[in-house]
C-alpha cells in the first residue's frame, strides 16, 4: 500500500465508495496472507518478484486504458528516487517485519503513514505543524508504545526488529509522498504506479535472490494462492480501484476511507491466523487509528 497524490475532484459519486472499499479490504487482507506466505518462501524474493510481475500488469492495464508509459528525461532522478521509498523500502521492510511481527501489529503500524506524512511536510514543505497534527503524532506513537509494550520486556525486544522495520517502511513512504508533493512526477496514474513497483522491486529481487535461497517450485497450492493474490490483487485490482475510487471521491475522504486497512487486517488475521484478538490489539488499533484520523483532518 502507498500513499499517492492523486486528488478526487468534482462531486462525490457512490459508486467511489465501493472502489475504495475492494482497496481498503484487498490491502487489508494482504497483512495476514503475506504472513502465510512466509512459511513457505522468504519475504524479499518472493515480494520482490510479485511486484515486478504485477508492475508488468499495471503496464498493460495503463496501455489498455491509453495512459502513456513514456517518461521524460528530467523526471527519471526523482522517479527512482520516489520509487526506491513509496515501493522498494516498503516491500523490504515491511516483508521483514512480518519475520518478528504478527499479521495484526504489522497492519496497525503500517497505518501511521499520514502521520509521518504530516510530521515531515513541516520542514519538507513548509507546513505549520499544528498543535492537532502534533497530538496527532503523540497519539500514533502512544498506539505503538502499547503494541510494544504487550507480553513484557522479553516479548518486546523480540519484537523490536520488527516494529522498527515496519516503522522504515512506512516513513519511507510518507518520505517519498513528501518529496511527491514537492516535485511532481507527471504521468498518468497507473502508468505512474507500474513504474514505480517495477523500479522499487527491481533491487528487492536482486538483494533476495542473492542472500535468501526461495524454492518456488516447492510452493504448496495454498502458497501459489497467495503468490497470485501478492501480485494481481494487491499491486493491480487495488491499485485501479483506488484511483478509480479518487476520481469519484474527494482525496480526503478517500485517505479517510483507507482507516479500513488496518481493521481488516487484524479481524483477518483472527480469522486465518488465529491470531488472538485482545484488548491490548484493540487498544492499539483504536489509539493509533485516532491518530491518523487526527492527521488526515488537518
Amino acid at each position: 500500500m502507498t500513499i499517492l497524490s492523486e486528488a478526487g475532484r468534482g462531486r462525490i459519486a457512490p459508486l467511489g465508495f465501493l472502489f475504495l472499499a475492494i482497496a481498503s479490504v484487498g490491502w487489508g487482507l494482504n497483512f495476514p496472507i503475506m504472513k502465510q506466505l512466509l512459511s513457505e518462501v522468504p519475504p524479499l524474493s518472493s515480494r520482490g518478484l510479485a511486484g515486478l510481475v504485477g508492475a508488468a500488469a499495471l503496464a498493460l492495464i495503463a496501455h489498455h486504458r491509453g495512459q502513456r508509459l513514456t517518461v521524460p528525461k528530467p523526471l527519471w532522478g526523482r522517479l527512482i528516487l520516489v520509487s526506491m521509498l513509496n515501493i522498494g523500502g516498503w516491500v523490504a521492510f515491511m516483508g521483514l517485519a512480518l519475520v518478528w511481527l504478527k499479521a495484526s501489529d504489522a497492519a496497525v503500524l503500517a497505518i501511521t503513514i499520514p502521520v509521518w506524512v504530516a510530521l515531515l511536510a513541516w520542514p519538507l514543505l513548509g507546513e505549520t505543524v499544528s498543535v492537532v497534527r502534533g497530538l496527532a503524532l503523540l497519539v500514533a506513537l502512544t498506539g505503538i508504545c502499547v503494541l510494544l509494550g504487550g507480553g513484557g520486556i522479553s516479548v518486546s525486544l523480540e519484537k523490536l526488529p520488527g516494529i522498527l522495520f515496519a516503522l522504515a517502511g512506512a516513513i519511507g513512504v510518507a518520505f517519498g509522498t513528501v518529496l511527491t508533493k514537492r516535485f511532481p512526477l507527471t504521468l498518468q496514474p497507473i502508468a505512474l504506479t507500474a513504474w514505480q513497483v517495477g523500479i522499487g522491486c527491481v533491487p528487492v529481487v536482486i538483494v533476495g535472490l542473492a542472500i535468501e535461497q526461495p524454492h518456488f517450485a516447492a510452493l504448496s497450492p495454498r502458497g501459489w494462492a497467495s503468490m497470485a493474490y501478492l501480485t494481481f490483487v494487491q499491486f493491480c485490482v487495488c491499485y485501479v480501484c483506488w484511483f478509480a475510487a479518487l476520481e469519484r471521491l474527494p482525496a480526503a475522504t478517500a485517505s479517510i476511507g483507507t482507516l479500513l486497512v488496518p481493521v481488516v487486517g487484524v479481524l483477518a488475521a483472527a480469522a486465518m491466523l488465529a491470531e488472538p484478538i485482545g484488548l491490548r490489539e484493540l487498544l492499539a488499533l483504536a489509539v493509533t487509528l485516532g491518530g491518523v484520523a487526527l492527521a488526515l483532518r488537518h
